[in-house]
């Protein structure tokens, strides 16, 4: 059964453009909630070297928007939020194709293939490839992964 209000044939150009404002907006949000989540983190003054924060700060980097995104949906009642995890889809692939294109050198992952740039530079938190200046983590990683955890947190809402 398809829902009448996902349908976009019968929306006008200005409730269209009202969504992609909402989903811009959404997405932001997230983007700054992640921000509380890193803040919260850098208080404690974390080694930057230590997995640990790296583990923490990935839990909270989907816990901090999940919340957010929760209340936000909660209090608003809007069904763009649940959609937020397609900016984060979209820019996890846009930063891996980046990553694919950076050149290996001495110390930058110098005989890793695709996938193991990819994993080394996203998903390891003790080795990492050295490419992204050390912020493969923050951008490919969290931020994605806040943006999908606020889509989580308005859908459970919704």
């Amino acid at each position: 059964m398809v829902n009448r209000e996902d349908i976009s044939h019968d929306k006008s150009m200005g409730d269209l453009a009202r969504e992609a404002a909402w989903f811009f907006a959404h997405s932001l949000i997230a983007a700054i909630l992640l921000a509380l989540a890193i803040g919260v983190i850098s208080l404690n003054d974390p080694d930057p070297d230590s997995s640990t924060p790296k583990l923490l700060g990935t839990v909270l980097a989907v816990l901090f928007p999940m919340i957010g995104g929760f209340f936000l949906a909660r209090v608003h009642h809007n069904n763009v939020a649940g959609h937020v995890w397609i900016s984060g889809l979209a820019l996890f692939s846009i930063v891996c194709v980046w990553v694919i294109g950076l050149p290996n050198g001495r110390g930058l992952c110098e005989t890793c293939g695709l996938s193991e740039k990819i994993w080394r530079t996203f998903f390891t938190f003790n080795r990492g490839s050295g490419l992204m200046g050390g912020d493969g983590l923050l951008v490919g990683t969290w931020t994605p992964l806040s943006m999908i955890g606020y889509a989580i947190g308005a859908k459970l809402a919704l």
